[in-house]
């Protein structure tokens, strides 16, 4: 097929969006039944959005859509009529396509080569002159602009985004699933993505199903929901007929608490924070490249407040905390905690009460083989009462540490609630609640965290969430780096943008302007303080 032949079947393709509809669809994995006669149903033209905690059966629904796993029972419908979807290829002919979360672009290559490469026929011998006017022409046929020529290795996030869509729609695919498709755009890029994806829906050229777990885009853009629980379907409905708490309802199972604002007054002028816990002074450090990761970086963090740092990964957040956690040595600069000057060494973590949840715990907080109780004792195992060096600490199950263990899996909901079991086989959000409530069970004066609930389903985000703020209003001084800027909305007392390793913006949390945020994060404005 030459490349004006594709432009005009994929143009042709497009005219409509594909009605897609799964009855009754049962997968078993050994015998674990992941999808349960699930059914939905999406109208052609429409935003269909999917949600679920975290094993709710999501990725299976929409992989067996894709033809990656094909269900023991059940069946789906295109347009009406039943279709066997044994294969992606089967899943190609009916013009269904998929972006995941990770790109799976080609870095080194053009944008032109890229949408090329998508298209799996290619000659031997290609004609650039007759192939790139061929993308030129498809391109004005959709809303989305780049530059064919540009190298997508310099291409921002939301661009590169763009190109993972417009390979799909090259190919010509009438139904577009989306799995989480923003979790790495700044909030401007996933208003402009996901914007245009919704105006092709508008014009009935596309139909789109995403999976998401940010309720604000469910109700931005969405026309219609499913909601999945352990593999069974937990409810559905039109998204201006359902509020945001009987989403979570269903995704649950029960009544739950849903913030839709800030928990507290963060801005309240009236309201006073503490002594400064925490000062970073012109810090510099590099990264694992030997190249500049973060440069002369100021910041403080008082008693009582939570500060949030938001940014795109890749600017240095990374570096930052793994420096105040004594992971990565610092090139320059000064830290200072309770006024001294700070090493993180074990000695000067202890004196000060400072306490950590970093980015994926259970390989940077935890020893995966080593039980949930011998876990929660890596703090203190070598002071009273546990003292008695490395032995005691894997040697004394039975004992206080034990004892302790129990109250703590208790207090934090860990499951299961057995202090024996290897902390490697537990899920992830029990793994945080575990490594939280070592942190969190102490004198905690300063709480340095990266990305707490990445990963992790509703509930367990909740209640993190409750746990931190829990923590700030004790009069602790939280450092919080995510990269969920609804995270940092809702948590935060002050936030401050990281780009290119410098403090770029801040802003008190309830005076928070995103699309300025938005602006700061893809370094779109000069750097400030963090003061």
């Amino acid at each position: 097929m030459d490349a004006l032949t594709h432009t005009l079947l994929a143009a042709d393709v497009q005219d409509r969006g594909a009605a897609v509809e799964a009855y009754r669809v049962t997968k078993r994995f050994g015998a674990l039944t992941a999808l349960d006669e699930v059914s939905l149903k999406v109208e052609a033209g429409s935003f269909h959005c999917l949600l679920g905690e975290n094993g709710a059966g999501k990725s299976t629904l929409v992989k067996c859509l894709v033809g990656y796993h094909p269900p023991e029972e059940g069946s789906f419908l295109v347009d009406g009529r039943e279709q066997a979807i044994r294969s992606p290829r089967d899943a190609q002919r009916l013009r269904i396509g998929m972006v995941y979360q990770h790109f799976t672009l080609a870095p080194g290559m053009t944008v032109a080569e890229n949408l090329l490469l998508a298209r799996g026929d290619l000659p031997l011998r290609i004609d650039w002159r007759r192939e790139k006017a061929a993308l030129a022409a498809f391109l004005a046929s959709t809303p989305f602009r780049l530059d064919l020529n540009a190298r997508v290795a310099d291409l921002a996030a939301g661009e590169k985004q763009k190109l993972e869509i417009l390979k799909q729609l090259y190919l010509g695919q009438r139904l577009l699933i989306l799995d989480e498709p923003t979790s790495v755009l700044t909030p401007a890029e996933a208003d402009e993505v996901l914007g245009l994806l919704h105006g092709m829906t508008r014009d009935g050229r596309l139909t789109v199903m995403m999976i998401t777990h940010k309720f604000r885009e469910v109700s931005a853009y969405g026309d219609s929901v499913t909601v999945l629980r352990r593999g069974k379907l937990a409810g559905s409905g039109k998204v201006g007929e359902l509020t945001t708490q009987d989403m979570a309802e269903m995704m649950v199972g029960s009544a739950v608490f849903v913030a839709t604002a800030p928990r507290r007054r963060a801005a309240d002028p009236e309201r006073k924070t503490g002594e400064i816990r925490l000062a970073v002074d012109r810090l510099c450090a590099d990264n694992d490249r030997g190249m500049p990761a973060v440069r002369e970086l100021d910041l403080v963090v008082r008693a009582g407040e939570i500060v949030g740092i938001a940014g795109v990964a890749g600017n240095g957040q990374k570096e930052l905390i793994e420096v105040l956690l004594g992971q990565r040595s610092a090139r320059g600069g000064a830290l200072r905690v309770d006024g001294e000057t700070y090493g993180a060494t074990r000695a000067e973590l202890r004196r000060h009460g400072v306490f950590s949840l970093p980015e994926e715990p259970l390989r940077n907080a935890c020893v995966p083989t080593m039980s949930v109780a011998e876990n929660m004792g890596l703090r203190d195992f070598d002071i009273a009462p546990f003292s008695g060096g490395w032995l005691s600490l894997r040697f004394l199950r039975r004992g206080a540490l034990t004892r302790r263990a129990k109250e703590w899996i208790e207090a934090f909901g860990v499951r299961p609630p057995d202090p024996s079991a290897a902390i490697e086989n537990l899920s992830g959000g029990n793994v945080q609640r575990a490594v939280l409530a070592r942190e969190l069970s102490g004198a905690v004066r300063l709480l340095i965290v990266a990305n707490p609930v990445f990963g992790l389903d509703f509930a367990a985000t909740e209640a993190i969430h409750r746990r931190l703020d829990q923590a700030r209003n004790d009069g602790a001084a939280i450092l919080l780096v995510s990269e969920d800027l609804d995270e940092l909305l809702e948590l935060s007392d002050r936030i401050l943008v990281m780009s290119e390793g410098r403090i770029a913006h801040q802003v008190l949390a309830g005076y928070v302007d995103v699309a300025e945020i938005g602006r700061h994060m893809a370094g779109g404005a000069g750097h400030g303080t963090g003061h």
